[in-house]
């Protein structure tokens, strides 16, 4: 990795989330269920929450899937989502209690996906 590229990689979550490292609510686990909720314009958000309430349209989707899809660390996606449902573009629901049941199987193929990576 080059120093301009992991400087970038440092930089870059405190520019998205404007440089709060914490959610303004702390309703969001990794299989907790998002979606978009009509149609409220999308002026004014950064790409990356304009992105997730795209994402959102298609359906419910879970937070660690957010992240994948955006790229992004899942403690970042968490803020950038609270953001979104405190203005109203996205709501948010408990995953079904099979999917808290499945919650280490979820953990450790994210834990395998990773070591795939590095």
């Amino acid at each position: 990795m080059t120093p301009r590229r992991s400087r970038r990689a440092l930089v870059r979550p405190h520019v998205v989330t404007g440089g709060r490292a914490h959610p303004t609510r702390n309703v969001f686990d990794l299989v907790t269920l998002v979606t978009a909720t009509g149609d409220l314009p999308r002026t004014g958000l950064s790409p990356e929450k304009a992105r997730i309430v795209e994402l959102c349209r298609g359906g419910a989707l879970s937070v660690v899937e957010i992240s994948g899809h955006l790229s992004l660390p899942v403690g970042l996606t968490k803020v950038l989502l609270s953001d979104l449902v405190d203005s109203g573009h996205l709501t948010t629901r408990a995953a079904p209690p099979t999917a808290q049941q499945s919650k280490a199987r979820l953990l450790q193929e994210v834990l395998d996906g990773l070591r795939a990576r590095l």
